[in-house]
């Protein structure tokens, strides 16, 4: 990660790869029957988005613990929902189509090939891995995602911002300050407090019982902060109706916890990566080799073409 002064693309792997199985036919198989829709649909994604944008240094950062253990302690509804499988030992199973989950070996497999840096660090979220190499970069960055947790990063200053996919990723969403303070009223800082007042059923965050998105952003004009609007709970001139005071006074348990829960960690310990965008395959026995086995096919041969302009 030293001497990253280029543009940093995050890709938020997993958000993309269920993005191109959904997207993708199932009819893509290789040549022993086995669906690689997301896969291929994956590479295609990485194509556009290095053509498109042309990156310096290029990161797909991966779940590595999908649901930590120690958001659960704070949070026990966290992502509770999507949970297949609880194991004593380790991390649940998260509940992913039987025939995607054959799929990730084969892009882990295809990204090392390729020589593009594949992180994971337990027990840490994609998002918080996203979130350091952030805090961490001395240039502009892109993060690729279709979660919109990331918002929270956005900073104008620093030149971050979110490309977030409405039509696989040919139509990118260029989210910046302004359009977040267009849709929310928030900017990046303030997402986060959004989030956590309004509550995210995807996710298990309950939020604050009556607190929506639009009573949220108000309340965070008025007072600027989730610690602004606490504070005003206990004033008795704060501009807060009887209603909003007693819920916000109600949920002071899970605003003491949320915010470690929502807000991405920063200070993951990250390994010491080769970042750089590849131009020539890392490993070209392996990559012929999984082209050949999983019939990558045009997808493959054109990311490649890409990478060497």
């Amino acid at each position: 990660m030293r001497g990253v002064t280029g543009r940093l693309m995050l890709l938020d792997t997993a958000s993309l790869y269920f993005r191109a199985y959904f997207g993708v036919p199932e009819s893509v198989k290789a040549p022993d029957g086995t669906p690689v829709n997301a896969v291929r649909g994956l590479l295609e994604f990485i194509d556009r988005l290095v053509k498109d944008h042309r990156p310096d240094h290029l990161v797909a950062c991966m779940d590595a613990d999908w649901r930590p253990q120690w958001r659960v302690d704070l949070i026990p509804s966290y992502k509770a929902h999507r949970v297949a499988e609880e194991h004593e030992m380790g991390p649940d199973e998260e509940e992913v189509p039987d025939t995607l989950s054959p799929q990730v070996p084969v892009i882990e497999a295809v990204l090392d090939a390729l020589g593009i840096a594949r992180v994971g660090v337990e027990p840490y979220e994609a998002d918080d891995v996203i979130g350091t190499f952030t805090g961490r970069a001395k240039g502009p960055v892109d993060i690729v995602t279709g979660d919109r947790d990331l918002y929270q990063l956005v900073d104008d200053a620093r030149g971050v911002r979110v490309l977030y996919p409405l039509k696989g990723v040919g139509t990118l969403q260029l989210t910046d300050e302004a359009w977040l303070r267009e849709k929310y009223g928030v900017d990046g800082k303030g997402y986060a407090d959004l989030a956590l007042l309004r509550g995210d059923p995807s996710d298990g965050l309950p939020g604050v019982p009556g607190i929506g998105e639009k009573t949220a952003a108000k309340l965070l004009a008025e007072f600027g902060d989730l610690a602004g609007i606490m504070a005003a709970v206990e004033d008795p001139k704060a501009k807060l109706t009887p209603s909003q005071r007693r819920r916000l006074d109600e949920s002071r348990p899970y605003v003491a916890v949320a915010p470690k829960v929502v807000k991405v960690a920063d200070d993951v310990p990250l390994p010491e990566v080769d970042t750089a965008l590849p131009h020539a395959p890392r490993d070209p026995a392996a990559l012929d080799g999984l082209a050949a086995r999983w019939g990558l096919g045009g997808s493959l041969q054109r990311l490649l073409t890409t990478l060497r302009t």
